[in-house]
C-alpha cells in the first residue's frame, strides 16, 4: 500500500457536503465518500462533536485522518468519519457551539470564521487493493473507538442487501425502533438491532452464524424478506403477550423473541390467560428472575425463574432438627451429604419457607426430582 501525507483545508473538506439516503454522506466537492460501507453510523455525542469544533477554534490540531484513493480518483474516509461529519455539520449550520452558529461567526467574528474554514487537516492518502485497505482499516480502528462485531461484519459483507437492511434496522429512529423499541436491546446506530434480527433469522433458517447468513444474502437486491420476518415475529409477540406498557419494558427488552417464535410461533395462546400467569409470577416472592417469566411460560422450565433457595442457616437448623436422618430412606448423613428440598414443590404451590423445608440425602433428592 502507498501512503502519503496531505494538508487539506476544512473549507475544501466541507464543500458540497450531503447526507441523505439517496446520495449517502459525501464532502470535498463530492469527491469524498465520508461513510463507505465499512464505516459506522455517526455516533458522536454532542459533547464529543462540540469538542471537535472547539479544538479547531482554539487552534489545537486534530488527530490525523486516513483517506483511501479509489481507481476513479475519488476518496473514501477510512478513519476520521466522526470528526469529518462534525466539521461538515457545523460548517453547514447544523448545530451551535457556545451558542454560536457558523453564520454568527461569519457575521460577528470574521477572524474566527476564517480560522475555522482555513484550518488544515492532516490526511494520509492511502492507495492499494480492497483487501489491503480493509486490513489497514482494522489496524487504525484499534486506536479509536472500536467497532462493534456487527460493524466489522458490515465492513466485510457490504453490498445491496446490507445497504437495504440498514435502512430498516440501523438508523436513529429507524422503522424497527419505532415498532419494537421496548423489545430490543442496544442501539440501532451501533448495529445492535441488525445483529439481533440477523441472529434470529439465521436460527430460523438453520444457518450456523450471523456471518454465514450475511454471506448467503450479501448480493441479494433487497432485505425485504428480513424486514417481513421481523414484522412477523413482533406481531406474534404483540398478539401473545397482552401488556406492552413501558413499565413492562425492562422484562420484555432483550428476550430472544426470534428463537421463541421459531419454537412456538405455530402455537395459539390466550393473551388474557398469559397475562394472569405473568401477574401471579410477578407477585411470587420465590421468583428471583422476573425476566425469566417469558421463557418459563413458553418452555415450562423452572430454571428460568431462579426459584429462591433455602438459606444455609435454614438448612443447618433443619438438619439438626432431623438429627441428620433422611426422611425418605431413614439413613444418617453428614450435613454436606444432604440437600434442602421443598416438601411441597414450588410448581404445586409450595413456597420457600421454613415449614416447607426438609433435608434429603443427595440420592433421594435426585430421585425425587426425577418424578
Amino acid at each position: 500500500m502507498k501512503i502519503h501525507l496531505e494538508e487539506i483545508p476544512i473549507r475544501d473538506v466541507v464543500d458540497g457536503y450531503i447526507d441523505d439516503e439517496t446520495h449517502g454522506v459525501v464532502g470535498y466537492g463530492g469527491r469524498l465518500n465520508i461513510r463507505p460501507p465499512y464505516q459506522r453510523e455517526f455516533i458522536y455525542k454532542d459533547k464529543q462533536r462540540d469538542a471537535v469544533i472547539q479544538s479547531v477554534l482554539n487552534e489545537l490540531p486534530l488527530n490525523v485522518m486516513y483517506w483511501s484513493l479509489c481507481p476513479d480518483g475519488t476518496y473514501e474516509c477510512m478513519d476520521g468519519q466522526q470528526r469529518t461529519i462534525s466539521l461538515c455539520q457545523y460548517a453547514h449550520g447544523g448545530f451551535s457551539v457556545d451558542y454560536r452558529y457558523i453564520h454568527n461567526l461569519q457575521a460577528t467574528d470574521k477572524a474566527a470564521y476564517d480560522l475555522f474554514m482555513n484550518s488544515t487537516l492532516m490526511v494520509y492518502i492511502c492507495e492499494g487493493t480492497e483487501a489491503e485497505k480493509l486490513a489497514w482499516f482494522k489496524v487504525i480502528n484499534i486506536a479509536g473507538e472500536k467497532l462493534t462485531e456487527q460493524e466489522m461484519r458490515n465492513a466485510i459483507y457490504h453490498g445491496p442487501w446490507l445497504s437495504d437492511a440498514k435502512k430498516y434496522f440501523s438508523k436513529t429512529g429507524c422503522p424497527a425502533y419505532q415498532i419494537a423499541q421496548d423489545y430490543m436491546s442496544g442501539a440501532p446506530i451501533r448495529q445492535d438491532y441488525l445483529e439481533t434480527v440477523i441472529g434470529w433469522a439465521a436460527h430460523a433458517d438453520g444457518v450456523e452464524s450471523v456471518e454465514e447468513y450475511m454471506a448467503i444474502h450479501q448480493n441479494d437486491p433487497t432485505a425485504m424478506p428480513l424486514w417481513t420476518y421481523f414484522q412477523t415475529v413482533t406481531d406474534w409477540v404483540f398478539r401473545t403477550f397482552k401488556n406492552h406498557d413501558a413499565g413492562r419494558a425492562k422484562l420484555l427488552r432483550g428476550q430472544p423473541w426470534g428463537v421463541f417464535y421459531a419454537d412456538f410461533g405455530k402455537n395459539r395462546y390466550d393473551p388474557d390467560e398469559m397475562e394472569d400467569k405473568i401477574q401471579a409470577l410477578l407477585q411470587d416472592e420465590d421468583v428471583t428472575n422476573q425476566k425469566g417469566i417469558y421463557p418459563y411460560l413458553l418452555y415450562g422450565k423452572e430454571k428460568y425463574l431462579n426459584i429462591r433457595a433455602f438459606s444455609p442457616k435454614e438448612k443447618r437448623r433443619k438438619y439438626e432438627e432431623q438429627g441428620g436422618i433422611c426422611p425418605k430412606c431413614g439413613k444418617h448423613f453428614e450435613f454436606d451429604e444432604m440437600d434442602g428440598d421443598h416438601i411441597v414443590p414450588w410448581s404445586k404451590g409450595g413456597h420457600t419457607e421454613y415449614s416447607n423445608l426438609q433435608m434429603l440425602c443427595k440420592e433421594c433428592n435426585g430421585s425425587k426430582s426425577n418424578h
